[in-house]
């Protein structure tokens, strides 16, 4: 596969054994849109075929992250223009691709290096070698913006220590390099001013040999000291109940916890929740995105989607308006709706 022109939404080059894969929209934090989409799974198509390819090299251009998440203001373009249509047809491309990167036969090298975030979550962290530096800051904020965590980011979330991935969901709480690997969401920790001679070295080494030349000891996180909390609170059945049982803990991180939780969309938080619930009884990462491209698909139809981004990213007021605005307004059959069959 021949080197991308500079201007490419994403570049495509081969240095010795490796495929490199850099996301190029710097600009948006390497937000990704569905040609890219499709331009990275025809490279791992190619390169899976492709002998002389002993790995897959994953980077973003620019200095302030691998990728920011999905392109959420042309979801939001989308969906007011009156259909969803687009939003939809680019989920199921990049849920297959997703699914592609766990499946990949051949090392999948993620630097997940700063801003590691939605759908950046989904290119990085199904992968088989990922790699946080000092600088990484991982999350799946959906909640914030009236959506529901995706990109296989619900099986991955359910296969963290005790309850700490719900507290990921719930909050949209970006984590460090230290609780990344705690949570199972990265493998090893490459201080950032190793990653040029790391990268390089996978031209002529396996990825294997290569981090264990330049890898270092993990850092400390934050997440483990409130395990006691986050533990409880968080394996109760409804997020009313979450809520209160953080306030009633008596901890201070809890009760700060329940207060950020309640600036998320009701309806989202509801729907994440079960969505999680049944993840965890799922048999598959395709079965989990098959479950999540239901979901996606039903927020599409949801006030609170184009409100959340409105807020977010498009008006920047951070005064989102939810409807239904509180959680005890959001119903049983309100979070159904969410899991209902698509079709194709």
């Amino acid at each position: 596969m021949n080197a991308s022109p500079d201007d490419a939404p994403v570049l495509l080059r081969r240095e010795g054994g490796a495929g490199h894969i850099v996301l190029n929209r710097p600009r948006a934090i390497n937000a990704l849109n569905h040609a890219m989409v499709r331009l990275m799974d025809e490279a791992l198509s190619a390169w899976q075929a492709d002998e002389s390819v002993t790995a897959v090299v994953l980077t973003g251009a620019g200095e302030r992250g691998l990728c920011a998440g999905g392109d959420i203001r042309s979801i939001h373009d989308d969906v007011t223009a009156g259909g969803g249509g687009a939003s939809a047809a680019f989920w199921h491309d990049e849920y297959r691709l997703n699914a592609r990167i766990a499946r990949f036969p051949k090392p999948y090298v993620a630097v997940m290096d700063g801003i590691v975030m939605g759908g950046g979550v989904g290119v990085s962290a199904h992968g088989s070698v990922r790699v946080v530096t000092e600088r990484s800051r991982v999350a799946m904020p959906e909640t914030g913006i009236g959506f529901v965590p995706d990109v296989g980011g619900t099986y991955l979330l359910t296969r963290t220590p005790g309850e700490l991935g719900t507290h990921l969901a719930l909050t949209g709480t970006a984590v460090g390099a230290g609780d990344a690997l705690l949570c199972g969401l990265a493998d090893h920790y490459v201080p950032s001013e190793r990653l040029a001679e790391f990268t390089a070295a996978l031209a002529d080494s396996e990825a294997s040999d290569a981090v264990r030349r330049y890898a270092a000891a993990v850092p400390a996180g934050e997440l483990a000291a409130h395990r006691e909390w986050i533990d409880h609170c968080y394996a109760a059945d409804t997020v009313e109940e979450i809520v209160d049982r953080l306030h009633a803990c008596g901890d201070w991180h809890a009760k700060q916890t329940a207060e950020t939780i309640l600036t998320k969309s009701p309806t989202s938080l509801k729907v994440t929740l079960a969505a999680l619930r049944r993840a965890r009884e799922l048999p598959s990462l395709e079965a989990v995105l098959d479950q999540e491209y239901r979901v996606s698909c039903a927020a599409l139809g949801s006030p609170d989607l184009p409100e959340g981004i409105r807020a977010q990213v498009v008006d920047k007021d951070r005064r989102p308006r939810w409807s239904p605005a509180a959680l005890e307004q959001v119903t049983e059959a309100d979070v159904a709706r969410f899991f209902e069959d698509v079709g194709p």
